[in-house]
């Protein structure tokens, strides 16, 4: 009898000190908690300022749009860094045939450049799909990527498309191929870069002849902007370095940077036997006209099988 009340007495007090121990358990506990919420409020924090700086996008656009090209425009900040490191040219093609700015008694709001139908296009930068739609009177066939950078960029006139809505690639990703859909006199790409809506010369960004981008970032501001822009059209565009103004900032800024003469690759093309002009220049993405001029042939003149014609 003496030994049980031994054990019951060990046990009481056992279990009246369980809720001492549990209670100083969790006090040397609580300053481990407040440095581990203090480290993940830290680490937190980072990590949302690394996404906000890796996808500034987020920041610019309000609205998700699959149904429009252009989405609503939103306010362009007045400056605003665009990084174009991890890039990929969208296209291998050097040669451009058409500028951003006037052209036609309308603004042509973005680059065209040379390539054939059946040729790769890639994704510029990383990011999201947001449109993949055909424009019979307009882009054609078109894809609309919006890039963690902030920028979105349009790819108009293929033959066709590798991608969907929604759809997240990397740069350097196929996302169509060259073509000649919509409005469209000839095969090429027609690409645009926009920044919140608003298209901006891609020659600011990319320098196509020598298939890189002009430097790390670029510093959009509305200040200099169209300044900006018509220099590097005069350094990149299609008749580079045609310095045709009085407007001392131009010059100065584009010869600021370095200055290259740049041959187009001449291309033939053996007649083969049924062809036409027109079959020909449907084939090549290129016009009647343009053959005869670079051939010094009529409209009458007969082709014969075997013939060798320049068709750029």
């Amino acid at each position: 009898m003496k030994i049980l009340k031994t054990i019951a007495f060990l046990v009481f007090a056992t279990m009246s000190t369980l809720p001492t121990m549990g209670q100083d358990l969790l006090a040397r506990q609580a300053p481990i908690d407040r440095t581990m919420k203090a480290v993940d409020s830290v680490a937190l924090h980072r990590l949302i300022e690394i996404e906000s700086y890796d996808s500034p996008s987020a920041d610019l656009y309000d609205d998700w749009d699959n149904l429009h090209a252009h989405s609503k425009v939103t306010e362009l900040p007045d400056s605003f860094r665009i990084s174009l490191k991890n890039f990929c040219m969208p296209t291998t093609s050097r040669v451009l045939t058409s500028n951003f700015g006037p052209r036609w008694h309308r603004q042509h709001k973005g680059l065209d450049i040379k390539v054939y139908i059946g040729d790769t296009i890639r994704a510029a930068f990383d990011g999201k799909v947001r449109v993949v739609r055909y424009e019979g009177r307009g882009y054609g066939k078109y894809v609309v990527i919006r890039h963690d950078n902030g920028l979105e960029t349009y790819y108009a006139h293929m033959s066709k498309q590798l991608v969907e809505e929604d759809q997240e690639v990397r740069a350097g990703d196929p996302i169509g191929l060259g073509g000649n859909t919509g409005r469209s006199t000839g095969s090429h790409l027609h690409f645009e870069t926009r920044l919140c809506g608003v298209a901006l010369n891609p020659a600011l960004l990319f320098d196509f002849r020598n298939q890189d981008v002009v430097d790390d970032s670029y510093l959009f501001r509305k200040s200099s902007y169209q300044r900006e822009s018509i220099a590097a059209t005069r350094l990149r565009g299609v008749n580079a370095i045609s310095f045709g103004s009085n407007d001392t900032d131009d010059v100065e800024m584009a010869n600021a940077a370095p200055a290259a003469s740049y041959a187009q690759e001449t291309r033939f093309h053996k007649v083969k036997k049924g062809e036409t002009l027109y079959s020909i220049a449907r084939h090549r993405g290129t016009t009647v006209q343009a053959i005869m001029k670079l051939n010094h042939l009529k409209k009458n003149s007969k082709l014969r099988p075997g013939q060798i014609l320049k068709f750029n």
